[in-house]
């Protein structure tokens, strides 16, 4: 593992231990160099997704391009960092339990979506008109429509 800080790859693991999820090692390790400390995080690669996108093609599941998503959806909204993290978790174990390696997009934008209903109202509206490419105002009329009547059968 190469020091971020000098570029050497002279470094040593301190201490290593689970996170909190439980699928990740978090490990502290010490540049031999220059002395520094950085954090590292061992994640279990397993299956690689194919994402089948609405026009056809195929490309690789990324989390990191889900995670960007999900922050430009959660951006300046009272929404822990933790909660952000976790629910990319449940989402990428949701699609790795599945019996392919294939999953269309509309599934995972799904996923996420009722994830973040049930995290923030607006976040989720601000995620869907992306994902469902709202092209107008009455876009949005009609999905807060959809929501309002989802949450008003669920308090009732």
């Amino acid at each position: 593992m190469k020091c971020p800080y000098c570029d050497t790859a002279e470094t040593s693991v301190v201490d290593s231990r689970e996170a909190e999820d439980q699928a990740t090692i978090r490990r502290r390790r010490q540049c031999g160099l220059c002395e520094k400390r950085f954090t590292t995080y061992e994640r279990i690669e397993g299956i690689e997704l194919k994402v089948l996108k609405k026009d056809g093609t195929k490309e690789d599941f990324s989390r990191e391009k889900l995670q960007r998503g999900i922050m430009k959806a959660t951006w300046k909204r009272p929404i822990p960092m933790s909660d952000v993290n976790d629910l990319l978790d449940d989402v990428e174990r949701r699609l790795r339990r599945k019996e392919t390696a294939e999953v269309k997009s509309w599934e995972i934008g799904n996923l996420v979506l009722n994830r973040l209903r049930k995290l923030d109202e607006l976040s989720y509206l601000l995620f869907a008109s992306v994902y469902r490419d709202f092209a107008s105002v009455e876009d949005f009329r009609n999905e807060l429509d959809r929501l309002t009547t989802v949450s008003t059968a669920q308090g009732a």
